[in-house]
């Protein structure tokens, strides 16, 4: 089979084994737009460590799991999204204005939907977190 979604298979399992109580989990194969989603979730406090092992093909990453985690998954196509339909996504994905995360590809790099609104820029929706 071929792989469509890689960020699609890592965010599957790392909610499969958040809801088996896991404590850690691998995931295979790895790429930037992985390691960079993986540490926006890390900065707001929902996945602990994560450590990437090279083994000098597609590369894997382990990931601590701290509980924290109900929910996360890909938005496919990536969307555009303009600085005011921020707040319109923000309200069909996430369950409450209070908590969870919108991670957008921007012209400068990876980030949430709040910093993106903060430094002013738009860009495409990769996925979401709470």
């Amino acid at each position: 089979m071929v792989r469509v979604s890689v960020l699609n298979d890592c965010l599957k399992s790392i909610s499969n084994a958040e809801r088996r109580g896991k404590r850690q989990v691998l995931v295979r194969p790895s790429s930037k737009v992985i390691i960079k989603f993986l540490s926006v979730m890390q900065k707001h406090g929902y996945i602990g460590e994560f450590e990437i092992v090279d083994d000098h093909r597609s590369g894997k990453i382990v990931i601590q799991l701290n509980g924290r985690l109900n929910k996360c998954g890909v938005i496919s196509p990536r969307f555009p999204v303009k600085i005011p339909d921020i707040e319109q996504w923000v309200a069909d994905l996430l369950p409450s204005r209070q908590f969870g995360f919108i991670v957008m590809t921007t012209s400068a790099g990876i980030m949430d939907h709040a910093e993106a609104r903060r430094r002013h820029i738009g860009g495409k929706i990769l996925g979401y977190f709470y």
